[in-house]
């Protein structure tokens, strides 16, 4: 008895009360990239296959089979797989011969490694206007241009035309105006993989040489790398020797020049093979999100869209819209901040290169296409997988900022 009532006189066990509740903010949605990779569903069992192979560094089965499917994939009969897009241009420019003091022309429109390795071999960069119907190089500027050129004996090196957010140059009349006077072409195709022109031609198609990228942003990625394509067996020969350090063929290392390690490791070209299967559906996804910004917005006042000529096929790597206020629309820089504050990217088109304080004297023709492009221009998220819901974010921001835009006219 007495211990039960010894018990019964214990303390009882404290319980703490609950923490009080704090209440929880609202689940913000996930960020959304410009244009983030989008993988197949095979790359994991390539590499692992790649790894168990035990090639792993630029050699071995992989980086050709790579080099096939990219051939596979344009329709050029040679390939080179490199460590970059930019490699790829690089190796172009020595192919064609570049040498210090020589001139080099290009679309101003474009990303700025369209022209960095010719400039860093010493050559002299021209900038050229593009045109309003394609927002690539302009074909009747570039004739009148390489006429008076000729006249003066200053023919450039090369003319580097840009397939610019997926959709192809008009290279057929570029070609015409430069087989005229002799001057080879370096078509930048990094942005185009997919796209087609005149004929149903693989974009690049026609010119002497073109490069090709597989960077992380860009529709079939291997997370890095790029390519360099010809007709030509004895360029890609010329570009594969001086990619692997121009060493010569024999049991010692022997050099007659200098090289560049510019090879594609086994572990990226794996990567790409399997995204390179998916291309035609990644093509598909990008224009019905192209045509579902078109639809959802081409109404709104002083709003268009980056134009499709008929005789070719862009991928829409990137939908790009218009903002004019003159016309009614929002403000392109409004637009953008309204779009990163809900945590979604977008961005500005190229800044053209005659505008770009590196080139500060550079010599120019034209250049108000696409200053204008540059001023009214924004790339919209764009990736292959972005859903319709997250779709319906971007357009709902894009109405609301047109509507505020339409209230304070």
């Amino acid at each position: 008895m007495a211990r039960l009532q010894s018990a019964a006189l214990l303390p009882a066990p404290i319980v703490p009360f609950p923490a009080p509740q704090r209440p929880q903010p609202p689940r913000q949605p996930a960020p959304l990239p410009l244009s983030p990779p989008h993988l197949a569903g095979g790359e994991l069992a390539a590499l692992e296959a790649t790894l168990a192979s035990g090639w792993i560094a630029p050699a071995g089965p992989m980086p050709a089979a790579f080099e096939a499917a990219i051939a596979a994939a344009t329709g050029f009969p040679d390939v080179l797989a490199t460590a970059s897009g930019t490699a790829a241009l690089h190796l172009g420019y020595h192919c064609l011969g570049l040498e210090a003091g020589d001139e080099v022309w290009t679309a101003s429109l474009t990303f700025v490694a369209t022209i960095a390795p010719a400039v860093q071999m010493g050559a002299r960069p021209r900038f050229l206007d593009v045109d309003r119907e394609t927002w690539t190089l302009d074909p009747g500027l570039l004739e009148r241009e390489l006429a008076r050129a000729g006249r003066r004996g200053r023919l450039p090196r090369a003319v580097v035309p840009v397939d610019l957010f997926g959709q192809s140059c008009d290279l057929d009349a570029i070609r015409a105006v430069c087989d005229r006077w002799g001057v080879p072409i370096l078509c930048d195709s990094a942005e185009a993989l997919g796209a087609t022109q005149r004929g149903g031609r693989h974009a690049g198609r026609g010119a002497r040489l073109a490069a090709f990228s597989f960077n992380g942003n860009k529709i079939i990625t291997a997370g890095g790398g790029g390519a360099l394509a010809a007709e030509d067996p004895k360029l890609i020969a010329t570009a594969r020797h001086l990619a692997c350090q121009a060493k010569e063929p024999a049991a010692h290392y022997q050099h007659e020049t200098t090289g560049y390690s510019y090879g594609l490791s086994s572990i990226l070209a794996a990567i790409g093979c399997t995204q390179l299967a998916a291309l035609e559906a990644r093509v598909a996804a990008r224009r019905a999100i192209f045509a579902r910004y078109a639809e959802a917005l081409g109404g709104l006042p002083g709003l268009s869209f980056m134009p499709e000529p008929a005789w070719g096929r862009s991928t829409r790597w990137l939908s790009v819209a218009l903002f004019d206020p003159g016309r009614g629309a929002p403000d392109r820089e409004a637009v953008r901040r309204a779009l990163a504050e809900a945590g979604i990217e977008s961005r500005p088109v190229w800044k053209p290169l005659h505008l770009q304080p590196v080139f500060r004297g550079a010599p120019h023709a034209g250049g108000t296409v696409a200053a204008e492009l540059f001023e009214h221009g924004l790339c919209l998220p764009s990736g292959s997988a972005l859903t319709p819901a997250q779709q319906d974010r971007i357009i709902g921001i894009i109405q609301d900022c047109g509507r505020q835009a339409c209230g304070k006219a």
